[in-house]
């Protein structure tokens, strides 16, 4: 088995033993941790006859890189969620609803937005290969098992991805705060791309040009904006809200 991705925390290891318990090679656990999160999460991984390794603390600070295993690490196969994006298209039951992130390079932010977009039931996050995060260690500890679950997918010209998801009927909605409506007036229903900037800079101009319309998010203090998470997740359940 080829074990190339280290799972970190409760969430990551636990959504992975329900996508594809097989995948994973060994979990290694503190030996000293008795509580009864530990003893249900290592039951549900017995019971599928993933091998368990009791050690301890500096050991899963070692293979974790930090100290914010809460006590379990999993050692596992990468799981190709990168797939083609016109194939994951044509595999979608229903409207497609997608997350497009231009900018976002902080692991934190990329992480919290998996999590939203696991939560908002986004079929898949896109993302421009040139300004962007990727996926590392950081990102899958923050996105707390929807690193597991949400495909990447990174592109190498957004516009023109754009474009072509147009083409397929997608209505493409960016934000934006010079935007002349707001995320509550806007039809959020139907085959959508939302897409957000970068905080601070949001949507290059060559991006936001290419959107079929721009809403804001509105802001009653004295903050401009939002992080980027944050209005992912606001854009996201109000496009779920409309959606039902």
């Amino acid at each position: 088995m080829a074990k190339n991705k280290v799972l970190i925390g409760f969430h990551a290891v636990t959504a992975r033993l329900r996508a594809d318990a097989g995948s994973i090679g060994e979990i290694y656990h503190d030996a000293a941790r008795r509580d009864r999160r530990m003893t249900d999460l290592l039951a549900q991984a017995d019971k599928v006859g993933v091998r368990l390794l009791p050690v301890d603390g500096k050991r899963l600070d070692g293979l974790a890189g930090n100290d914010h295993h809460q006590g379990v690490v999993a050692l596992a196969e990468q799981v190709n969620l990168s797939m083609n994006l016109d194939e994951l298209l044509d595999g979608v039951q229903g409207d497609p609803l997608l997350l497009v992130l231009d900018g976002v390079t902080d692991p934190h932010n990329l992480g919290a937005c998996l999590r939203v977009a696991d939560g908002a039931g986004v079929h898949a996050i896109i993302a421009p290969r040139d300004r962007s995060v990727g996926m590392n260690t950081t990102v899958t500890r923050v996105a707390s098992g929807a690193a597991e679950t949400i495909p990447y997918i990174t592109i190498t010209n957004l516009a023109r991805t754009l474009r072509a998801i147009q083409e397929r009927g997608i209505w493409v909605v960016g934000t934006d705060d010079q935007a002349n409506q707001d995320i509550y007036q806007a039809k959020l229903t139907g085959p959508l791309a939302l897409v957000m900037g970068a905080e601070g800079e949001g949507m290059r101009r060559l991006t936001r040009e290419t959107c079929d319309a721009l809403v804001k998010i509105p802001m009653a203090g004295s903050v401009g904006s939002l992080n980027v998470s944050v209005a992912s997740g606001v854009c996201l359940y109000e496009a779920v809200r409309q959606r039902r």
